[in-house]
């Protein structure tokens, strides 16, 4: 292999390698080596001779830059915007040529396409505006302000060539309209891979990979394409693929479980009792994988109908623990009862875990018990057992007035009272609204009897107080109704009005009291059970005795004459009574004297006034006089002599 040869200065080294290469080693002589003045004068004319040539590059660069830097109010040559020349041209010229170019194109359509499909679209058709003077004053940017470096830059520009895209803007309700057009031509959403039955026996429908517009991408393409000077055959439309996100092949896995699940039946345990499900029944319970999902799962329309179904079986409601009354009032202790509810989610998991097992396939039914929340224990510690005081009272009306009578009494009934506990009537039935059901009816609003909602549940209220009057208990609130009611007892009437008038006792035996009602046809009963403290009542009533008259109110009727008066109501005068309880204990200690005095306001008397104007009579008719004899005609009418007339005078 030949060696190459490098040919250095005259040194030892240089010498020796040519003689090695000549096939033979020349002695060595003594070193050449040059004076050091020598060298310095070698070096020092090297460097004239680079400064000469780097001035002279220079020179001719400069001269190259000045040559070409032009005008800067002129655009540089070279340059294009929107595929048109305006190279040279004046910011003014450049605009002009731009916008008549464009406005002789607002009619000429640009082809789009995508997936086989084409759109021909004008810029008039969707408002499309060029920012021509924006476009020209980027173009006059181009390059450097200093006039030799903005020659280098035009001369690049020349050479190369530079193209400006003009800002441009479309009508956005125009341009979505058109890109609704073309998504509904070519948006092919994804297929997800899924599971489905046929018969018992599980397959795989296959993915399918879609196509969408990339709707951004494409509005811009669009208006791009339209604000171009120049046009071409046709533009495509960015269009992506939308690949499914569960193929056939994820799914391979859950195909074998469903093949597990439905290849025998499965055992439904509740307690010690099983209950076998078929193969089609646990088919009905899956919920195969679709809508990009993976996963087996127990669920979906036909598991909800199974579980409803089971639920209706086992579920239960716990009972608390009551107390039914008897013949003579005698008290029985209904026990509490347990409820029971199906855990839906925890039994479709066991269901499930069964149905993909080839060994136990057996699923518990999980059961949650629910505690009532009055216990037998508890109800029994309440030592309710007789009966403490009750009440009755009459009741009729209207079919609204017997409904709200017979509502407000259930909101009330089976009501516990602690000892201690101050019973408020408001509070325990709440406010009494048409979504609780309640009615209108006649009742007392601001001392007049009017129409309602709720009327008659002062019955109710009225019964109350007498129960707890008869029971000798601690009554803390109580107010009389502003009209005198003859059906109640005398002086021992109770009003309430939610929220502000309200019924209060307090439950001061020691132990506890249960409040309960019962609506006949006609009579509604209030009673107190519990443990009696076995008080006296001693009662004394007042007479009922009249304050003052009825008012007369007078109404103007215009069907009646003037003098004329009718009575509607009679009125009632304003009256007062009072009611005083004594109440002792079982050993005859006084525990309460209490005073209730009651004010009833008068009724007025309603009397009906005519307005009418009476008629005018007119005086009867005068008789004829008689002036002679009277004279029949042969046709038998009677006559009487009349008085010539004279004869007529010639003036």
């Amino acid at each position: 292999m030949p060696r190459v040869v490098q040919v250095g200065n005259n040194t030892q080294e240089g010498l020796a390698a040519t003689a090695s290469a000549a096939g033979r080693i020349a002695p060595l002589s003594r070193p050449v080596s040059r004076s050091p003045a020598r060298k310095r004068s070698a070096r020092a004319v090297l460097w004239r001779r680079a400064a000469i040539t780097i001035g002279a590059i220079t020179l001719v660069a400069l001269a190259l830059g000045l040559a070409f830097a032009g005008s800067p109010a002129r655009v540089p040559n070279g340059v294009e915007i929107a595929g048109v020349q305006v190279g040279g041209m004046d910011a003014d010229a450049a605009k002009a040529v731009l916008e008549r170019r464009s406005k002789s194109l607002d009619d000429v359509p640009v082809t789009f396409t995508a997936d086989g499909h084409a759109w021909r679209l004008t810029p008039s058709r969707l408002g499309v505006e060029v920012d021509w003077g924006a476009a020209v004053d980027a173009a006059l940017r181009q390059g450097p302000a200093t006039a030799p470096v903005r020659g280098f830059y035009r001369l690049g520009v020349r050479i190369f060539g530079a193209n400006i895209a003009p800002s441009a803007q479309a009508y956005n309700a125009a341009l979505d309209y058109e890109l609704d057009k073309v998504e509904r031509a070519i948006n092919r959403p994804h297929r997800e891979a899924e599971l489905r039955l046929r018969g018992l026996t599980p397959y795989v429908v296959a993915d399918r990979v879609g196509r969408v517009l990339d709707r951004d991408a494409a509005a811009r393409v669009i208006v791009q394409a339209l604000a171009s000077l120049q046009r071409t055959p046709s533009v495509e439309l960015p269009v992506r693929l939308d690949p499914a996100t569960v193929t056939a092949a994820d799914l391979q896995p859950v195909t074998a479980q469903v093949s597990t699940a439905l290849s025998a039946p499965v055992r439904l345990a509740i307690g010690p009792t099983r209950f076998r499900l078929p193969r089609y029944r646990v088919a009905e319970l899956l919920d195969l994988p679709r809508n990009g999902d993976r996963e087996l799962r127990v669920g979906g329309p036909g598991a909800d109908r199974f579980f409803v179904r089971l639920a209706r079986v086992l579920d239960r409601k716990p009972r608390d623990a009551d107390w039914t009354i008897g013949a003579g009032n005698s008290v029985r202790l209904v026990p509490a009862r347990a409820g029971q509810s199906v855990d839906v989610p925890e039994t479709a998991r066991n269901v499930l875990r069964a149905a993909l097992s080839t060994a136990n396939r057996v699923a518990p039914v999980v059961i949650h018990q629910t505690r009532p929340h009055l216990t037998t224990a508890r109800a029994s510690e309440m030592d309710i057992h007789e009966l403490v005081g009750a009440y009755e009272t009459i009741y009729g009306g209207d079919a609204n007035r017997i409904h709200n009578v017979q509502l407000v009494a259930h909101l009330i009934d089976h009501h516990l009272i602690a000892p201690g506990e101050e019973f408020s009537f408001n509070k325990t039935t709440g406010e009494r609204t048409a979504a609780k059901g309640f009615l209108e009816a006649p009742v007392i609003i601001n001392g007049e009897l009017q129409t309602g909602l709720g009327g008659g549940v002062c019955q109710v209220s009225t019964t109350t107080f007498n129960a707890a009057y008869e029971a000798g208990l601690k009554i803390t609130a109580r107010t009389n109704h502003a009209l005198y009611i003859s059906h109640y007892p005398l002086g021992r009437d109770a009003t309430v009005n939610y929220p502000d008038v309200d019924l209060k006792f307090v439950n001061d035996t020691g132990h506890w009291l249960l409040l309960r009602t019962f609506v006949g046809s006609s009579s509604l009963t209030v009673a107190l059970y519990g443990t009696s403290p076995h008080r006296r009542v001693e009662s004394e009533t007042a007479p009922l005795t009249v304050t003052g008259g009825a008012p007369t109110e007078a109404e103007r009727d215009a069907g009646l004459y003037v003098g004329e008066r009718v009575t509607d109501d009679f009125g009632e005068p304003s009256r007062k009574t009072s009611v005083e309880r004594r109440v002792f204990d079982a050993k005859g200690k006084l525990l309460y004297d209490d005073t209730w005095r009651s004010y009833y306001r008068s009724e007025p008397r309603i009397v009906r006034v005519g307005t009418k104007p009476r008629p005018v009579e007119k005086p009867p008719k005068k008789p004829p006089t008689d002036t002679g004899p009277v004279t029949s005609d042969p046709a038998g009418t009677s006559t009487a002599p009349t008085t010539p007339a004279k004869p007529k005078t010639q003036p």
